[in-house]
């Protein structure tokens, strides 16, 4: 049976940025080291969340080695690398460096716009390819298409296929996986706001955004998720309702960095054409985690 090593609270880790808008490397690597502190289970780098299509390749290569390198073995790494040229990923796949790497997460093709079949050759390639193993991504609201329940439970039996991060918002689909999956395949919530929902509906976790800037009571959910603590998970849950919605709602990572500068990681500084929230929400992130942080 294959094994998937990404379950709990994955952390989509942000790239701090200094003022000049250069990597800053240090606040990087003090948010790992915090993150994995307070409970988080996997790290996922160079995800949405980083600004990915922002940094440059050698960027790219430096944030991979701060994050491995803080981490020391501590938790599993899950590297994001997807694409819509096929051909393209496959290659930067196969000349790769993996050390240090437990997993790839690789996001539904974008702008292409591919169907379902399109889709189901794509990640079966991908699968192939890759020495490690592979979390799907969907994410429509990004990418413009959805992978559908069918075509997941279909891909979920590739061997090197371990789990989904369904970021669709969509219930119905995300149980019909949950109902229909094969042993060895999981499901990691995409969406903050929905996680205990969906791991008493029997996902395996999330790979977050919120627990890169409050791990210790996001963090202490999930946990309490998978440990049968359910009715101290859905009080931590309402707790956090209000400010899982605050730190999406001027885009993100745009939120969550507001609130980690406010919790001094890093500076609140985006690259373009990403900018920070506005004034109002940034009061209202830092008046919320007033309110939430002595749970």
């Amino acid at each position: 049976m294959k094994h998937n090593p990404f379950k709990g609270t994955g952390v989509a880790l942000v790239t701090p940025f200094n003022r000049d808008g250069s990597v800053d490397y240090a606040a990087l690597a003090r948010i790992v080291d915090f993150d994995i502190r307070n409970g988080a289970d996997f790290l996922v780098a160079l995800g949405t969340t980083s600004e990915n299509p922002t940094l440059n390749d050698d960027e790219r290569a430096n944030i991979l080695r701060t994050v491995s390198e803080t981490a020391s073995g501590r938790c599993p790494i899950m590297l994001g690398m997807g694409g819509n040229n096929t051909a393209s990923l496959l290659y930067n796949i196969g000349n790769f460096d993996f050390s240090g790497i437990s997993g790839l997460l690789s996001v539904v093709p974008f702008y292409n716009k591919p169907n379902q079949r399109g889709m189901l050759a794509h990640f079966n390639a991908v699968a192939d390819a890759s020495p490690v193993p592979v979390v799907l991504y969907n994410v429509p609201g990004r990418v413009g298409v959805n992978l559908q329940a069918a075509t997941t439970l279909q891909l979920a039996e590739h061997p090197n296929i371990v789990a989904v991060k369904e970021a669709s918002g969509n219930l119905q689909q995300i149980m019909e996986i949950l109902r229909d999956k094969p042993a060895g395949f999981d499901v990691l919530s995409g969406d903050d706001g929905i996680t205990q929902p969906l791991m008493s509906l029997g996902a395996a976790g999330v790979i977050s955004v919120a627990a890169n800037a409050y791990p210790e009571i996001f963090c202490k959910m999930v946990s309490l998720m998978r440990n049968n603590g359910s009715d101290e998970a859905l009080r931590l849950h309402f707790k956090m309702m209000k400010m899982n919605a605050l730190i999406f709602a001027d885009g993100n990572p745009a939120g969550i960095k507001a609130l980690l500068a406010y919790r001094k990681l890093c500076e609140n500084v985006l690259r373009l054409p990403l900018v920070p929230v506005s004034d109002k929400v940034r009061c209202d992130i830092e008046n919320e985690y007033e309110n939430i942080k002595n749970f």
